[in-house]
């Protein structure tokens, strides 16, 4: 394999076979007998039965565990509007993802949509295929109208990981975070820079956890969103503040948490500097983050941080969240994916760092040792002990709030 970081990663998604993904059956059909069950005369059967009864097509079908991974195209990755076919890697390789983590199988649908209604109009018609939907790489604030006339319009989850996805993962790191600089949610300062899809989810969810909005603070290009703007949208209008900040550095003077959904070296050395004592630096742009770690740690020694990056400790990975909450929300059939579903992922997620690390994760990463400190506050993607904990907090929760369909299943822990 050529040691050419591009050449590779075309090379891996070109041979031997092109994509990532693949169709496999899961019944034998070598025989007249298997041909004549799994197609005509033998599949009228289960048609005539769900035909009586949709929920029989949990039974018989692959419904039950299909998630349509979809997007439009408007917002992959760091690389802006590519277009519905351009996205459509990420989509495989989110499918291979939900398959590795969770043995979640997954169609990847990349839709040409001139509009956020046709969007939608085009989800709900093929909607009665899948068992949840994750709505992936659609540009804010369209992804807000999206994700949420699509619950309220079908009755299986709909997950937009790109909001709620990372708002997971960020506020299980912070709740970690804030006990090891002996800070509380509640009473913590935070700054967050970048004011779409992930930003406000993240800070939508910290208040459902207990952060104080009075204590939060949002920038966006135009600096700091307080109530003198008038060019704001209604999500950031939400979090519009009275405040004499204006800037960025503004914003940054005294915060306890800062956290960056937005670019690269957007936070200087002496931003950092100004913060309150042990401050916590959630730096998620990727894959240059809105300051270095050296620079950072350069700038405040007192400090616990986080990137996106796998090459740095406290990375905030997706891949942590989407798989065990959607395992969680098919095992009980939820209608859709709840906040208090999603609090539970988080907290499961930040309890899990406090346990002991197994051999095998060590392995995994070239570890000696790893153990619940400032440069371990979130899981390893790794970890085999997600598949356990988080799906039966989740479905714990979608019972709870009244949501599933199905009981708590039996090969879950009691």
């Amino acid at each position: 394999m050529t040691k050419d970081p591009k050449q590779a990663a075309l090379d891996y998604h070109a041979q031997p076979t092109p994509g990532k993904i693949g169709i496999a059956t899961t019944k034998p059909c070598t025989t007249q007998a298997e041909l004549a069950l799994a197609y005509t005369p033998g599949v009228a059967e289960p048609v005539r039965e769900i035909a009586r009864d949709p929920d029989a097509a949990y039974r018989y079908t692959i419904k039950g565990n299909l998630v349509a991974v979809i997007t439009d195209g408007t917002a992959v990755l760091g690389l802006g509007n590519v277009g519905a076919l351009a996205g459509k890697p990420v989509m495989e390789g989110k499918a291979v993802l939900f398959k590795r983590f969770a043995d979640i199988d997954v169609f990847d649908i990349e839709v040409n949509a001139k509009t956020p209604q046709e969007f939608i109009n085009t989800v709900v018609a093929i909607a009665p295929t899948f068992g949840g939907i994750n709505l992936e790489d659609i540009a804010a604030p369209a992804c807000f109208e999206i994700e949420r006339a699509l619950s309220e319009k079908l009755d299986i989850p709909v997950f937009h990981d790109d909001q709620h996805g990372t708002a997971v993962i960020i506020c299980a790191g912070l709740l970690n975070a804030l006990e090891l600089q002996g800070k509380n949610l509640a009473s913590a300062r935070i700054t967050c820079l970048g004011a779409g899809a992930a930003g406000i989810a993240s800070l939508n969810l910290l208040e459902a956890m207990g952060a104080n909005r009075a204590n939060m603070l949002v920038v966006d290009r135009k600096g700091v969103i307080q109530t003198e703007r008038t060019d704001l949208n209604d999500q950031k209008h939400a979090f519009a503040v009275k405040t004499g900040k204006r800037t960025l550095a503004d914003a940054m003077r005294d915060a306890d948490v800062f956290i960056g959904v937005s670019g690269p070296n957007l936070v200087t050395p002496e931003m950092i500097a100004s913060m309150a004592p042990k401050p916590i630096v959630f730096a998620l742009a990727n894959p240059d983050p809105e300051i270095s770690p050296e620079a950072a740690r350069a700038a405040r020694a007192d400090l616990i941080m986080a990137t996106g990056r796998s090459d740095y400790p406290n990375q905030v990975n997706n891949v942590l969240g989407f798989p065990f909450i959607f395992r969680g929300a098919l095992d009980v059939r939820a209608r859709r994916i709840t906040r208090e579903m999603q609090v539970a992922a988080a907290r499961a997620l930040a309890k899990l760092a406090h346990e002991p690390v197994p051999q095998e994760v060590l392995k995994a990463y070239n570890l000696h040792s790893l153990e619940f400190c400032p440069g371990y506050i979130i899981p390893k993607p790794l970890d085999p002990r997600l598949l356990a904990l988080v799906p039966p907090a989740v479905a714990r929760a979608a019972i709870a709030s009244g949501v599933a369909r199905a009981p708590y299943p039996a090969h879950y822990p009691r």
